[in-house]
């Protein structure tokens, strides 16, 4: 007998017992049928030898647990793409493998809800397939092509390069960056070389342990539809990681992207400042910015240095580094992600604060107060700054006035705060509001570029910021600012989806202008309270992990629609829209998308929005609260002051109310 027939016969005795194990385990009860069927099926599809190896020793060892929660159903491709864990609870042997830089295994999660090659290759084809379809249909010369773009995460690159391996094998072209880049140059990217499509790898701010897949259409926006269910489709029509590649002479090219792109972006954000000459003459402000171990450093650390901001960075967490080190969690909404940054900012005396997520889509931020101490600022009060502050400037620079305004929108979310609604009431712009997803906010924007005339709107990506302004102001709709309460936002059409880099450029200005006037953001937010009310907000949520965890959420979800509250601690409930069942138009007459959501109004003023996290194992909550002026006059800060306190106790209140009814109906 010679070694090959030897080893085949150990695989086929060894696979042969797992089989046994395996479908042992479904039948006494430890495995869900399930998990059992996705281990089956994945192991007689794929001829890798890590997958059987990892399953074997979680089986051998009775970590059913484990086991379950990697296989109890195969990750879902998702409207934005996918996410899941890319290292277990419990890494095996045949995970860890050889000795790898910083730690990580040498192998990504073996599992069919995990982000690993075998999700990551279904998800290419579908993909592909249908962009090829798409771009069939339209008639173009060519080869269509897909941007990738990825973050520092573990397997982060290997996943990017696993995907264009298999696009440029299926046949089209696949623009990959040199190295980690944010995904809103990504957004940027797609329209700027005018791909088909864009893919980054990256799970945002999530824990270490996770990756992710989003996904972007030729707008630069995430895909919507009727796009996103096409797509949807075909990666579900996808049974196996293999595949059949074209021949050699239809194969795409694989090409470079780089400074080329950081430089095109770096323009464009040059031209967001609406008062370049109030950032010259404040040129005293003081900057501490930190990307957590991310991506922001490419292009926000420079970007403000060329305005004319003295910035400078936090040279631990400068380092790219999946880990994530330096932090409990890489979410700036979170202040101990902070933490470091404020200490140097003490250390220096520096006026603010800035943090961007590994990704570089979000923003969090610390100011100096009235007392010289940095206070956290909340995603709805940056948004709600910046709002006003654009609003403003785009009145005293008289490109918006009394013969254009009713063009100008501000757009935010149903769960961002509404004192950005009275913001746009305050100047006479519309509010749009829309689900939670950027990508909503995004194909607004589309249909604002598609309202201009087709003639004018040549070569609209092209186009120099100023032409595209007028353009939008003397056709269409004029987009002053959007943003969503988990601290994200973007303030001009070439890119999106939001964006930590705009965000950057937009709050150094707004804090340079308080301080010309001798405040800080923190006082310049007392100001806005004091004109137009204390709008308070709080966001909680409840994490359940798992096989398990999924089957409460779902269950809350349905509770909720059900049997809907009557009353929340002690005020009468006075509206209730349940976004999944309702029929909801948006002011513009747009259908809002049916989702798990609702969204309940009290009669004492008090709302509270309820929803599944969409990328989370989480069921969060959002509640608002308002005290606005007594009088027509703005309030005093000693009003100011009693009315945060008010506020601030009705949601905590609110909070106990929501834990213990929803403990209840568990």
């Amino acid at each position: 007998m010679d070694i090959s027939t030897g080893d085949m016969l150990t695989r086929f005795h060894f696979m042969s017992s797992l089989i046994l194990s395996i479908q042992k385990a479904a039948s006494e009860g430890f495995l869900l049928p399930e998990s059992a069927e996705n281990i089956l099926s994945l192991l007689s599809r794929s001829s890798s030898p890590v997958y059987p190896a990892a399953v074997g020793e979680l089986a051998e060892a009775g970590n059913w647990v484990e086991l379950n929660n990697r296989f109890f159903r195969t990750l879902a491709f998702g409207t934005g793409g996918l996410r899941g864990k890319t290292i277990g609870a419990v890494v095996t042997q045949a995970e860890h493998g050889e000795p790898q830089a910083l730690g990580r295994p040498q192998f990504p999660c073996v599992g069919t809800n995990a982000m690993n090659q075998y999700n990551i290759s279904r998800a290419t084809q579908g993909l592909t397939l249908y962009v090829k379809e798409h771009f069939a249909k339209q008639g173009r010369p060519g080869k269509p092509a897909i941007c990738l773009c990825h973050d520092t995460r573990f397997f982060s690159r290997e996943f990017a390069e696993l995907a264009a391996k298999i696009i440029t094998e299926l046949g089209c072209d696949a623009y990959l960056f040199e190295g980690p880049r944010s995904t809103p140059e990504l957004s940027f990217a797609v329209r700027h070389v005018k791909a088909q499509a864009g893919i980054n790898l990256t799970a945002s701010h999530n824990p270490p342990e996770y990756n992710g897949y989003k996904v972007y259409f030729e707008d630069g926006c995430q895909v919507v539809e009727p796009h996103a269910s096409a797509i949807i489709a075909k990666v579900n029509a996808v049974e196996s990681e293999d595949y059949p590649a074209v021949p050699e002479s239809e194969r795409g090219r694989v090409i470079p992207m780089g400074v080329d792109i950081d430089e095109a972006y770096m323009t464009r954000l040059a031209t967001l400042p609406l008062d370049p000459d109030l950032i010259r003459r404040e040129n005293s402000l003081k900057i501490v910015y930190t990307p957590l171990h991310g991506v922001g450093g490419v292009i926000i650390k420079p970007m403000l240095q060329r305005l004319g901001f003295q910035c400078e960075g936090v040279a631990e967490q400068e380092v790219p580094d999946g880990r994530f080190p330096t932090v409990k969690s890489p979410n700036p909404e979170n202040a101990e992600a902070l933490s470091m940054a404020i200490a140097q900012a003490n250390r220096t005396g520096a006026d603010l604060v800035i943090a961007t997520d590994p990704d570089d889509d979000r923003m969090g931020i610390a100011a100096r107060n009235a007392n010289g101490d940095m206070q956290l600022i909340t995603g709805n009060q940056i948004g709600s700054i910046l709002a006003w502050y654009r609003s403003m400037k785009f009145f005293e620079k008289g490109i918006l006035h009394a013969g254009n305004h009713a063009r100008g929108v501000i757009i935010k979310t149903f769960v961002t705060t509404d004192l950005q609604k009275a913001i746009a009431e305050k100047f006479g712009l519309r509010c749009v509001e829309t689900l939670t997803g950027f990508k909503y906010i995004g194909q607004k924007l589309g249909f604002y570029e598609a309202a201009i005339p087709e003639a004018l709107r040549q070569n609209y990506t092209d186009l120099p910021e100023e032409e595209t302004r007028r353009l939008r102001l003397e056709h269409s709709s004029f987009y002053v600012f959007g943003g969503e309460e988990s601290y994200g936002y973007s303030a001009s059409d070439f890119v999106r989806d939001k964006d930590g880099n705009t965000a950057a450029v937009l709050i150094a200005e707004a804090a340079a202008y308080a301080k010309s006037r001798g405040t800080t953001l923190a006082g310049l937010l007392d100001e806005i309270f004091a004109e137009f009310g204390v709008y308070l907000e709080r966001g909680e949520s409840l994490t359940m992990d798992g096989a398990e965890g999924a089957a409460q959420i779902n269950k809350l979800v349905a509770s909720y629609a059900s049997n809907p509250p009557k009353e929340m601690d002690g005020s009468p409930v006075d509206v209730i829209r349940n976004f999944a069942t309702d029929t909801i138009h948006d002011i513009e007459g747009d259908l809002i998308p049916s989702e798990a959501m609702i969204m309940v109004s009290l009669a004492d003023g008090r709302r509270v929005a309820i929803r599944p996290s969409g990328t989370e194992p989480k069921i969060k909550y959002y509640m608002f609260g308002v005290q606005r002026p007594a009088h027509d006059t703005p309030s005093s800060p000693t009003e100011v002051a009693e009315a945060k306190s008010m506020v601030t106790a009705s949601l905590e209140s609110l909070w106990k109310w929501l834990g213990e009814d929803a403990q209840a109906r568990l």
